[in-house]
C-alpha cells in the first residue's frame, strides 16, 4: 500500500503540469507593470484582424510616443519573440514533469531444436525518483525566464520611445535648417544683384555662395537621418506597407516645469530592476541543483528490469522464467568528481555574477542620474537663456534695420545664427528625453547598454553669421 501511495502520488504530479500560455502572459504583464516607458500597455497574442484595425486607429492621428509603444507593445516581432520564447520555456517546465518513459527490449535465440524468447520492461529509476526534484528545478527556470521575457519587452519599449524621440526631433531639425538654407539663399541672391551692379566684390559674393553651399550640405544630411530615424522606428513598430506612411508629431514635449528629485537611487535600481532579481534568484536555483548533482551522480544509471523468457523445446514443451534485473553503473573509472567540480563552480560563478549586476546596477543609476540632469539643465539653459537672448538679438537688429542703422547683412546673419540657436535648443531638448527613456529603464528593469551621451550641437554654419 505504501508503494502503491507512492506511484499515484507521483503521477498527480506529473498529471498537474499543464502549459499555461494565459498565466505567463499575465506574469509578464505585472512584472513589466510601470516599466513600459510610462505607457500602461496590456499584453495580449496575437489577433491579426483586431489589432491591424486598432493599429489603423492609432496611425490615423499624428503619432504620439504613447502611441507608439502601444504599438510596438501590441505585435511587433520584438514582442512576439519574447512571449515565444517563454512558451519554449513552458513546454520545457511540462516535459519536465512528465514521467520517463519505460524501455521494452525483445529478443529470440535459437540452441539446436530449442527457442527461446526475452521480453524486458526496464525503468529509469533515477528519472522516477527525482522527478519531483527534476520538476521543480525546471520551474524555477521557467520563473528566470518570465523574468528575462519582462526585460525584453520594458527594453523594447524602451527603444521604441527613444527612436519616437530621434524621429521626431530630426524632423524637427529638418525644418529649422530649411530656414537657415532660405536665409543663406536670400543672402547670396542680393549678393549677386549686387555684384552685377558694381557695388559688390567677387569675394564677397562667393562667401555668401559659400553659405549657401554649406547650407544645403547640412540640410541634406539632416534630411537623411530624418528619413533614417523614421525607418529605424518602423522597424521597431513592425509596420508594413502602407502602415510606413504615418505622420509623427509636430514636436517633442516641453520640458518638466522643475528638474525631479531622485532619492536613494542605488537602492530604488537594486530593489526594482528586474536583472538583480534574476541574478539573485538564479544563484538560489543553482545552490539547489548542486544538491541533486550530488545525489544523482551515486545513483547514476540506476535501472529497474522486469524480465520474462519463455524457452521453447522440439517437442513443444515450454518453460518460462520470470524476474526482476537491477543494473546499477560501478563508479570504477569515474566517481563523480569533475562532475561535482563543475557544479560547484557554477555556483561561484552566479554568485559572482550577482555582486556584479548589483555593482553594475548602482553605477549604472549614478550615471544614468548624472546625464538626466545635466541634460535638463542644459535644456533649460538653451530654453531660458540662449534662445531669449538671440531673439532679443534679432529683434533689435530688424529694429536697427529699419532705422537703417545696421545692413542687410546684418540682419541675414542674426537670421541664420538665431535659427541655428533653436536648433541647438532642440538638440538638448532631444538629449533630455533620451536621458530620461535611459534613466526609467535603467532604475526599474535593467541595463540600457550605452547610456545616451550629450551630443554637441552642429555649429559649422555659426561662425560665418556672426561674421555678418
Amino acid at each position: 500500500m505504501r508503494h502503491r501511495a507512492l506511484a499515484l502520488g507521483v503521477l498527480l504530479l506529473t498529471g498537474c503540469a499543464t502549459l499555461e500560455p494565459d498565466k505567463n502572459l499575465a506574469d509578464v504583464q505585472q512584472l513589466t507593470e510601470g516599466r513600459t516607458a510610462g505607457v500602461a500597455v496590456e499584453l495580449r497574442r496575437p489577433a491579426p484582424d483586431q489589432d491591424e484595425a486598432t493599429v489603423a486607429q492609432w496611425l490615423a492621428t499624428p503619432l504620439s510616443a504613447e502611441n507608439a509603444v502601444r504599438i510596438a507593445l501590441l505585435g511587433s516581432p520584438g514582442v512576439q519573440q519574447a512571449l515565444l520564447t517563454l512558451d519554449l520555456s513552458d513546454a520545457l517546465r511540462v516535459q519536465a514533469g512528465r514521467l520517463p518513459n519505460p524501455h521494452f527490449s525483445l529478443g529470440a535465440f535459437r540452441e539446436g531444436e530449442q527457442r527461446e524468447i526475452e521480453r524486458a520492461l526496464s525503468f529509469d529509476l533515477v528519472g522516477l525518483l527525482f522527478l519531483p526534484w527534476k520538476s521543480q528545478w525546471q520551474s524555477r527556470q521557467h520563473e528566470l525566464a518570465k523574468l528575462q521575457a519582462a526585460q525584453d519587452i520594458a527594453r523594447l519599449a524602451t527603444e521604441v520611445r527613444k527612436a519616437w524621440i530621434s524621429a521626431v526631433a530630426a524632423e524637427q531639425s529638418v525644418r529649422y535648417l530649411r530656414d537657415v538654407q532660405e536665409a543663406a539663399e536670400a543672402g547670396a541672391e542680393l549678393a549677386r544683384r549686387m555684384t552685377r551692379v558694381g557695388n559688390f566684390s567677387k569675394l564677397q559674393q562667393a562667401r555668401e555662395q559659400l553659405l549657401v553651399a554649406d547650407a544645403a550640405a547640412q540640410l541634406a544630411r539632416a534630411q537623411q537621418r530624418a528619413w533614417s530615424e523614421r525607418e529605424k522606428l518602423t522597424r521597431l513598430l513592425g509596420l508594413a506597407g502602407t502602415q510606413t506612411q504615418f505622420t509623427l508629431a509636430e514636436r517633442l514635449p516641453d520640458l518638466p516645469p522643475q528638474p525631479i528629485a531622485q532619492d536613494d537611487l542605488e537602492a530604488r535600481a537594486l530593489r526594482e530592476r528586474l536583472d538583480v532579481r534574476s541574478a539573485v534568484a538564479e544563484t538560489a536555483y543553482v545552490a539547489d541543483s548542486l544538491g541533486l548533482v550530488k545525489t544523482v551522480g551515486y545513483l547514476d544509471g540506476l535501472t529497474l528490469s522486469y524480465k520474462r523468457a519463455s524457452t521453447v523445446d522440439g517437442t513443444g514443451a515450454q518453460e518460462v522464467k520470470r524476474g526482476w534485473e537491477v543494473e546499477l553503473a560501478l563508479p570504477i573509472f569515474d566517481w563523480g568528481s569533475a562532475r561535482n567540480a563543475r557544479a560547484e563552480t557554477l555556483y561561484l560563478q552566479s554568485a559572482v555574477r550577482v555582486r556584479n549586476v548589483a555593482v553594475q546596477a548602482r553605477s549604472e543609476a549614478r550615471e544614468a542620474y548624472l546625464g538626466w540632469r545635466t541634460a535638463y539643465d542644459l535644456a533649460r539653459h538653451y530654453r531660458e537663456e540662449v534662445v531669449p537672448l538671440r531673439r532679443f538679438i534679432g529683434d533689435e537688429m530688424l529694429l536697427r534695420y529699419n532705422g537703417m542703422l545696421s545692413s542687410v547683412w546684418d540682419l541675414l546673419g542674426e537670421i541664420r545664427a538665431q535659427s541655428l540657436a533653436v536648433n541647438q535648443a532642440l538638440e538638448a531638448q532631444r538629449d533630455f528625453w533620451l536621458a530620461d527613456a535611459d534613466l526609467q529603464l535603467t532604475l526599474t528593469t535593467t541595463s540600457p547598454g550605452a547610456l545616451t551621451q550629450l551630443r554637441g550641437a552642429s555649429t559649422s554654419a555659426a561662425p560665418a553669421a556672426q561674421g555678418h
